[in-house]
């Protein structure tokens, strides 16, 4: 997986190579994948090679890497400076974001508190935590876990008003053999395309091949 140079760095290359603009413009947006609690880049292995079989290549797929014990919110900030680098780097407009677990609050905070929304074309959340979980109550010790409780402050805000804005396209997956997203109905998001799946964990969205293959299609339309 391609690791951001910085905005740096790609200036010096399209000033030595040309616009990065050229290449990209004829492919798929460059996708953005962002872990979940206890999670780490390295969760999206399984994903980045199944995108590769379906014709992306390695230098469009980056794995957002956070601390996951943090306010949601610092993660989303830096979650809006990574995609400024990957926009700057590669040359696109707009970058997909898959992801799973907390990380759609990261991701859905992002677009929607920080206005994110104007640089995401498509948003596909995998056992997303969209409106909380009951199980966060374990790990109140952290700030991510007490913003991931239903009905937190920071709940409240995120699921109010318009929970889909922009012109961004949303979708979900979400499982009843989820396991750590209580209710499992919890991952749908108002105005998305929620989508329901039959039998998988929660863990278990991370390989699955029929869901991936999903998203891509759902990126590609």
């Amino acid at each position: 997986m391609r690791r951001i140079l910085g905005v740096v760095l790609a200036t010096v290359a399209m000033a030595a190579f040309g616009s990065f603009g050229v290449a990209n413009a004829a492919g798929p947006n460059p996708v953005v994948f962002v872990h979940g609690y206890t999670g780490s880049a390295s969760n999206w292995t399984a994903a980045e090679a199944q995108f590769r079989m379906n014709g992306y290549s390695s230098s469009e797929l980056y794995a957002f890497e956070y601390d996951w014990s943090q306010s949601n919110k610092r993660s989303a900030a830096e979650l809006a400076s990574y995609v400024d680098n990957v926009l700057a780097e590669t040359g696109a407009n707009k970058v997909d974001i898959v992801n799973h677990s907390m990380g759609g609050l990261v991701s859905r905070w992002y677009m929607k508190e920080l206005g994110g929304h104007t640089d995401v074309a498509n948003w596909a959340s995998l056992a997303g935590a969209n409106q909380g979980t009951t199980t966060a109550s374990t790990c109140v010790i952290y700030a991510s876990c007490r913003e991931m409780t239903p009905g937190s402050d920071f709940e409240e805000r995120l699921n109010s008003g318009d929970w889909t804005p922009g012109e961004s396209d949303y979708a979900t997956w979400y499982s009843p053999a989820d396991g750590v997203i209580i209710p499992y109905t919890n991952t749908r998001v108002l105005g998305a395309d929620n989508n329901h799946v039959v039998g998988q964990t929660h863990i278990g969205f991370l390989s699955d091949v029929s869901v991936l293959n999903d998203v891509i299609d759902f990126f590609e339309e």
